[in-house]
Parts: C-alpha cells; structure tokens; sequence
C-alpha cells in the first residue's frame, strides 16, 4: 500500500490548474521514487530512452521517452497497464497488444513522446495469477466485471499515483493522453499531469475480443474501444496514403458484417468475403483484379481478417495476386494465413510465406516430400489431407483447422474456392462488395453450382447492407436448410 500522503510523510508539489474558470493553485503531494535503472533500449520502433521508477508499493514504472520533453507540455503519451498474455503472448482475448505497438509506432512517428509501462497494473491491478482465474470464468458466460467481483476482487484495482509521479519526476506538465479509458484522465490530472487531450487509441475488434470490448464500453465507461461503428463510417472515398499507414488508420467495427459467429467441433465458422462488379466479374479476362473496390471498402477487408482467427486463399489466388493477407490498413492482429494447395505450388517468395504471420498450408499426398519438408524448415505448418474433387478435400480441411483451434476462418477466394465452398454447404455467412463497374467478359466470382432449377437454388437470409465508399456491401447467412441440389 502507499504511504499516507499527509504532511511529514512526503513532499508537496504546487500544480497550477484552471477550474471553473479561475486560476487555482493545488498542492500535490509528492511520493517518494527510486530511478533505478537509465539507459537507451533499442525496439522495434527505434530507440527509446529508458528510466525505470520503484515506488513505496513495490511497483516497477518503465518510462519509454523518445525525443526532448522540453518545457513538458502537449506531450504525447500512453500510460499502458501491462498484459503479458497480450503484449508479449499476442492473446486475442484482449486488446493490449495492438493497442501498445500502435502507441509505440504513434509517439515514434511524432518524434517526442512517453510511454509509462506499468507491470505492476496487470489485470487492471488484480494480478497475472487472479486475471488467469477470472479468464476461467468468463470461459463460463461471466463477463469480466463479474468475473473479478466472483472471485472477490476489484473491478479495477490500479492506483496510479505512483504513475503520475514518474511521469511528474520526468519533467512532463501536460499530456496529449493515448487512451479510451476516461479514469486513467481522470487519475493523471488528480496527480498533476494536465490532460491537454485525450487521443483515442481504437483497435480493430476480433471476435473473440467483442464481448470483452463491449463490457468495456457499456460498464467501464471506455470510449469505443472498438473504433467507428460500421455504419457511421465514413462513405466518402479517402487519400489511399492515409488509409493505409501500416496499421494507423482508424480502428473499424465489422462485427455486423460477420454476425454472430457460432462455435462448432467440425469446423470453424466460414464467412466468404469477396468484391466483384455489378455483372458479377472478380477479375478482367486477363486475370486483373487490382483494383476492383475502392479504399474504404478495402479497410473493411482488413477490419474483416483483424477479427478472425483465420483467413484463407486458394493457390490461384497466390500465384495470380501474391497477397500478404496480413493486416496493415487498420490497426488489428493479424490472422493466421492458410492456403489451398494441393500440389504444392505455392513460390518459395510468396508473401504468405513471409515472418509477419502464422502460414498453414492444407495440401494433398500428391505434393512433393521434399517441399513440405522445405515448407516446415521455413516455419511454415504443413498440413496433409485428402484429395477431394477441387483438390484439397474441403470437409477434412475444415475440420483440421478445428482441431487446430481455429474458430473463425475469412475466406478471401478464388473463384474455385468459393464455387466449392458454396457446393459443399460449407459456409456461414456470405459478405459481398458491390463495385459500381462493369468489365463484361472476365472470371466470374461463383461458378457451376449444379442448380437447375430456382427451387434449389442456395438461398440468403437476414441480410444487411453497408456504404464503404462508392461499393456497396452486403452481408447474410447462409440459409442451411436450403434443399441441396439433386
């Protein structure tokens, strides 16, 4: 516990703020901080000075300062309460991890700039172990208020008092703050740092986050932490070099475009998603796809692959388009990438293959030892599967991505992988964008689906629509009591 802060105990500081209008002169008073440890730390975003703080709680405060603070004003910062499962695991039940690298990738881009890591705040300051215990429970419906009340802990257990003192020790008077969360303003102000701002920090929401995110919102009092809801996006067409910052565009909520994804032991949940022109064409007879929609609706894909566990290609598509299928336009993880490739053809410079996310490859006993073994030393899991009518057999492929823990898979296409998908009732929901061309002749996004007569056709239902720009999206289920053909 910290030490009361009444005089004799500690110093006081004056901090000068306005309120009502008036000048008003507070005392604040000051905790005692150890520096423990200065030095320089290069990352991934570049070099940041470092300072390292012990408090009277035993609490250990990393100062991550990149350029001079100089008179301490408008200076950009992000106090992050550290989630190890998040920032360093990648888990994907919440958002901490995005959020740290895209407060990192902000203040090093602004070139001045805090980042005030606190291990000791882990699980809003319950701790590794009770956050552990309380992900149990909300493995059994609670949400995460509930979860921490069950176990007889706080909702939110942080005091950052000691935070707003590294912060005070550092030099900084006023802050341009990174957060959602009004009661860390709240918190910093009370231990006198001026919020100059407060600067929204929205991620892309995942489906296995959007619960979480929305408890957030709802009982926290946190400003959209999931970003822009889809349908207030905005529909004009945007600077494509502001739409695709490598992840600092705005964060999107496409969580109605995926509805309600629904777990299963066989196979994951499969939203096919592709853009096509209004005859129905998803590339030029020359096989040009690049690009048939506009920015806006391409953020939405991003946002799309940011709240799967999965996304998944064909080989065509591979060879055709050389996707990355990664997440760069919105600020979001970024999926596991797999791909259909019976025989193994995919390039050895592909870039799926590349280190930016987890590759699996479903293939066929028809491909290469030698290449799978040259696959897996390049780190990439290589899954064997029957052979089906289109290559890999689709049924066994899903359900090996189940047994992987896959939920949730994006499809992405091609025509041959939707066409069979679609065959094979192997799909959820269908998300299509409709681009305001026409190209005639060229690859049409559904092929052959064995339907002779409209009664048997596969039909949509619960639709909604969406503006992204000049394209149009529309978003249904698969209804899965259509009659099959034959």
């Amino acid at each position: 516990m910290l030490p009361s802060l009444v005089p004799g105990r500690a110093a006081s500081k004056p901090f000068t703020c306005l309120a009502s209008g008036k000048l008003a002169i507070i005392m604040i008073p000051m905790i005692p901080l150890d520096e423990v440890a200065r030095l320089v730390l290069p990352t991934w975003a570049g070099e940041f000075d470092l300072r390292a703080f012990q408090g009277p709680s035993g609490g250990v405060y990393l100062l991550f300062l990149r350029g001079e603070v100089g008179d301490g004003r408008h200076l950009l910062t992000r106090l992050h309460s550290a989630c190890l499962t998040g920032d360093a695991l990648g888990s994907l039940r919440c958002e901490c991890g995005p959020q740290l690298r895209l407060a990192m990738r902000r203040i090093a881009a602004e070139g001045r700039g805090a980042l005030l890591y606190a291990p000791y705040h882990e699980g809003r300051g319950i701790g590794l172990i009770a956050k552990l215990k309380a992900y149990e429970l909300q493995d059994l419906g609670h949400d995460t208020v509930e979860a921490n009340r069950e176990l007889g802990l706080p909702v939110d257990g942080r005091d950052y008092r000691e935070a707003a003192q590294v912060l005070v020790r550092a030099g900084v008077r006023g802050v341009r703050l990174l957060t959602n969360n009004p009661d860390k303003a709240s918190a910093l102000e009370a231990g006198g740092i001026a919020v100059e701002e407060v600067v929204p920090l929205q991620t892309a929401p995942h489906a296995r986050n959007l619960g979480y995110l929305e408890t957030k919102r709802q009982r926290l009092g946190h400003l959209a932490p999931g970003g822009a809801a889809l349908a207030s996006a905005e529909v004009a067409v945007h600077d494509p070099w502001t739409e695709s910052s490598n992840g600092q565009g705005h964060a999107l909520d496409v969580s109605p475009l995926l509805g309600e994804v629904r777990r299963s032991a066989e196979r994951p949940y499969v939203v096919l998603k592709y853009a096509q022109t209004l005859d129905g064409r998803i590339a030029t007879a020359s096989g040009d796809a690049r690009w048939i929609s506009g920015v806006p609706e391409r953020r939405v894909s991003h946002a799309m692959r940011a709240a799967c566990d999965a996304v998944m290609v064909g080989i065509g598509t591979v060879l055709r388009d050389d996707p990355r299928l990664t997440v760069r336009m919105v600020p979001g993880a970024s999926p596991i990438r797999v791909i259909l490739d019976s025989k193994l053809r995919v390039p050895p410079h592909a870039g799926v293959l590349d280190s930016d996310a987890v590759t699996i490859v479903l293939t066929t006993a028809r491909s290469s030892p030698a290449r799978r073994e040259a696959l897996r030393e390049r780190r990439v899991r290589v899954e064997v599967v029957q052979e089906g009518p289109d290559g890999v057999d689709l049924r066994e492929g899903l359900g090996r991505l189940a047994e992987l823990g896959i939920r949730s898979l994006l499809v992405e296409g091609g025509a041959r992988v939707i066409t069979s998908l679609l065959r094979e009732r192997a799909v959820d929901r269908v998300v299509v964008a409709l681009a305001p061309l026409l190209l005639g002749k060229g690859t049409e996004a559904v092929g052959d689906l064995g339907v002779a007569e409209v009664i048997h056709a596969l039909r949509l239902v619960n639709p909604t629509r969406h503006a992204a720009g000049t394209d149009l999206l529309i978003a249904a289920d698969l209804d899965g009591q259509a009659p099959r053909r034959g």
